[in-house]
């Protein structure tokens, strides 16, 4: 199955609100064709979901490893789910 969609749930750690991490994050999902969400959390985190060509998603989990320029990723929490058929790249739900 070459062309199966791939979702991962993703969990930043560090400096990593602040900078600019979820508009970067947009930017690279949209220019890897990656659909899915990006939030904030509460607890300093950010949270987002890939969906895409699994050389997609592992290209944007790889690229959460570093973030913008000014961020500090200190870990990256990957789970592999089941897709949802997401399209678009934008902000996660309401918390």
């Amino acid at each position: 199955m070459e062309n199966a969609t791939h979702r991962a749930h993703v969990w930043v750690s560090g400096r990593v609100q602040g900078v600019c991490f979820r508009a970067a994050t947009n930017a690279e999902a949209v220019r890897l064709g990656v659909s899915g969400w990006v939030r904030n959390l509460p607890d300093g985190r950010v949270e987002a979901v890939l969906e895409g060509s699994p050389e997609a998603v592992a290209a944007a989990i790889e690229w959460c490893r570093t973030g913008p320029p000014r961020a500090a990723v200190a870990s990256v929490e990957v789970i592999a789910e089941d897709p949802e058929g997401l399209s678009g790249f934008g902000s996660g739900p309401p918390l």
